[in-house]
């Protein structure tokens, strides 16, 4: 991606930031070619945003626009109706019972320390613990190829040779759910929500890559409901109401 930096009045949900630095882009990476939306809205730390520049959220909390140094996000399981992320608040309406919080270990993604994946109450991936990113940015699981090769594995996959895990859609029920334990708190999530179901037939949604660092994207986040703590620097994970 190529381009400039330029300064404006941003407003974000009737939140209206004074002099927000954002990218305007010349040319785009070739898979920001099919996406819907305009543009992308930054909320991880400043400590790597490009050129060093002042994410929204920050500004949110550097000119007093928010109650609470916090944003919280809930993805609706009906594809891109109903979905929420709202700034400075948290919605008691969306979650039931406790909200589990996890220090993060850097202050750069939303990164937090993993202690393990397992399924059936054995570890099949990240063994004696490992590094993960909570990301609203990244559709799947991703974590180390090895691992993910091993969890397809575990519930029944056949992956091609283009890296697409696939099931039998027959088969969903009776797959194991899979638990992640983050802070000594277990979080599972269901075959059903792990499987997305197309008329091409039924995937995984677990990436591989060449990375050690794991991204719990929507995948996951689609299951709790997920608050990100700038005054504490922790994640907020609550079971959906």
């Amino acid at each position: 991606m190529t381009g400039y930096l330029g300064y404006d009045t941003v407003t974000v949900g009737g939140i209206s930031v004074q002099n927000q630095i954002f990218g305007l882009s010349e040319t785009e990476a070739p898979f920001m070619a099919s996406m819907t939306a305009d543009g992308i809205l930054g909320l991880a730390y400043q400590s790597i945003a490009s050129d060093g520049a002042t994410p929204v959220f920050d500004n949110m909390m550097s000119q007093n626009l928010v109650s609470q140094d916090v944003f919280s996000v809930y993805l609706s399981s009906n594809g891109q109706q109903g979905s929420e992320v709202l700034f400075g608040e948290i919605d008691t309406s969306y979650y039931t019972g406790s909200i589990y919080w996890i220090p993060l270990s850097s202050e750069s993604y939303y990164q937090i320390a993993m202690d393990s994946v397992s399924i059936n109450g054995q570890t099949v991936a990240c063994s004696g613990g490992c590094q993960a990113i909570i990301d609203t940015g990244t559709s799947y699981i991703v974590g180390p190829s090895s691992d993910i090769s091993n969890i397809n594995s575990w519930v029944g996959a056949t992956v091609d040779q283009y890296g697409d895990a696939s099931v039998n859609c027959n088969n969903i029920q009776s797959m194991p759910s899979i638990t992640f334990t983050l802070n000594g708190y277990t979080f599972t999530i269901s075959p059903s929500s792990y499987v997305s179901q197309t008329s091409y037939g039924c995937n995984t949604g677990f990436s591989g890559s060449g990375d050690s660092l794991w991204i719990l994207g929507d995948v996951f986040i689609r299951n709790y409901y997920t608050i990100f703590n700038r005054q504490t620097n922790s994640v907020g994970l609550a079971q959906l109401a």
